[in-house]
């Protein structure tokens, strides 16, 4: 399926985003802007610094300089340099990770109720006493975590343990995870890693149908490129932690300093 371009406002942006460990510049002076309901990739050799963008944009890293903006809706508008990554999650960001790291030794479900427990606000005295309004969110998180597992195929593996699905199933399990958080932007950190053809064709579909069923912003890292340019609306290309091109798949396919710096003979 192809991209539409139906796109909307500015639901995330950075400004001058920088990002230094001791005198190794991994981010330097990023500006970019993520529209509301694209899928957005983020593309660039090894060490071009997607992974620290990541890790700012979800409160693991601090930036060193510049502005993270989110756009909430149309009337809100929060900065996230310097929150903890619970509230960033609970603000409406969820990622996934270039490693899979489900817990191997808890069941699927398991795993997509972990995900969904920071939409809890029963709080400390609601987990102990347990009273009507925490058995209703309870209830809530279990049905919704039910559907997730249904609407994207895991529904029959709900009772197995983790360790045991196939690694592709392992994959999809971890996006099904962070939706539980029920987030408006989802981070996919190279979602495609280790799939065969196959499955990265079903991650293809699994993507899109996020996007669509959810209605949510997906931004991606990724260096499968036949993946990248068939679902990405807009590409922005990191090399040594500068942003050297942001375009439409077809004009960063053909652009000089992003082929000189990343696509080389892929692109032609």
């Amino acid at each position: 399926m192809s991209p539409k371009n139906n796109l909307s406002d500015t639901i995330l942006e950075t400004k001058a985003l920088t990002m230094h460990f001791g005198g190794l510049m991994a981010l330097n002076s990023v500006s970019l802007k993520i529209q509301r309901l694209s899928i957005t990739a983020l593309i660039g050799p090894n060490g071009a610094g997607k992974t620290t963008l990541f890790n700012c944009l979800t409160g693991l890293y601090k930036p060193s300089g510049g502005q993270i903006i989110f756009n909430k809706s149309s009337r809100e508008s929060l900065h996230l340099n310097g929150r903890a990554p619970y509230c960033v999650s609970r603000l409406g960001l969820a990622r996934t990770f270039q490693n899979i790291r489900l817990f191997n030794n808890l069941t699927v479900l398991e795993n997509v109720l972990i995900g969904g427990h920071c939409r809890l606000k029963s709080g400390l005295w609601g987990a102990l006493f347990r009273g009507r309004k925490t058995k209703k969110e309870e209830k809530d998180i279990l049905e919704y975590s039910h559907s997730l597992l249904k609407n994207y195929g895991l529904a029959r593996e709900a009772g197995s343990l983790a360790k045991n699905l196939p690694y592709g199933a392992q994959r999809r399990l971890e996006i099904i995870r962070a939706l539980a958080a029920g987030p408006s932007i989802l981070l996919l950190d190279e979602p495609a890693a280790g799939l065969n053809l196959a499955e990265t064709k079903e991650l293809e579909e699994i993507i899109e149908k996020v996007r669509d069923l959810e209605k949510l912003t997906i931004i991606l890292i990724e260096h499968d490129m036949s993946l990248v340019m068939s679902i990405s609306h807009q590409i922005h290309v990191l090399d040594y932690g500068r942003l050297i091109a942001s375009g439409p798949p077809e004009a960063i396919r053909c652009d000089p300093q992003v082929i000189r710096a990343y696509l080389g003979a892929a692109a032609s």
